[in-house]
């Protein structure tokens, strides 16, 4: 939890400090916040790649690698970091809007209040399977009037390095093919927890949005 506070003020940082602007490559925007970590934090190393994502590139999940693109006046942009503090992962992400477009800005809103409500869902259960959740995460996009726009909704998390996410282990995600409880200890005995990833997409404006923090 204090791993994804400093996240927090890491991203809450890359506003205040007006790194996102027009004209500037992703991935140019990703080497800016990795300096910028590594000044506020001394952080070097990241779990996973390191994604910014702007434009038509915001409708990619994680797995694809598209074209680096340049970000435009009233662009929509997010970004994705999984750094590690003292040997602990955060894996954070949000969406930012350049600019007054009512439709980028109700997606960016719509991830983060489907997140609070997704959470708040979980909270109140006493078991849960990844299958059951991912499939209340994809519903929760279509009330939003939105298309879900990932192959899972989230992955274990824990002390550097957790459990290796590898893809078949399916049981490491929020999957439909992982009938597992979430709730269920570990194999040492131990409380797993868990990340929420919320990525709803509008295929035709071609533009989508993210939000991901921990669930605990």
């Amino acid at each position: 939890m204090e791993a994804e506070l400093k996240a927090a003020a890491l991203f809450a940082e890359i506003e205040k400090r007006g790194l996102l602007v027009a004209g500037k490559t992703e991935k140019v925007l990703n080497k800016d916040i990795f300096d910028l970590a590594y000044e506020l934090y001394g952080i070097e190393k990241y779990w996973h790649k390191r994604i910014v994502r702007a434009g038509k590139n915001t409708l990619k999940p994680y797995d694809e690698n598209p074209e680096d693109l340049t970000l435009q006046e009233d662009d929509i942009l997010f970004i994705d970091f999984g750094p590690i503090f003292d040997e602990w992962e955060a894996d954070f992400g949000r969406t930012f809007v350049l600019g007054n477009d009512p439709i980028k800005h109700k997606i960016k809103e719509d991830t983060a209040k489907a997140w609070k409500e997704c959470k708040d869902y979980f909270d109140l259960r006493t078991e849960i399977t990844g299958a059951e959740f991912y499939a209340h995460v994809v519903a929760t996009a279509q009330r939003y009037g939105w298309e879900f726009g990932g192959e899972i909704a989230g992955h274990l998390i824990g002390h550097f390095p957790h459990e290796k996410l590898e893809k078949e282990i399916k049981t490491n995600y929020v999957h439909p093919n992982n009938h597992q409880n979430m709730l269920a200890p570990d194999t040492k005995g131990n409380k797993r927890e868990w990340i929420l990833e919320i990525h709803f997409v509008d295929r035709e404006r071609e533009i989508g949005s993210f939000y991901e923090q921990l669930l605990t």
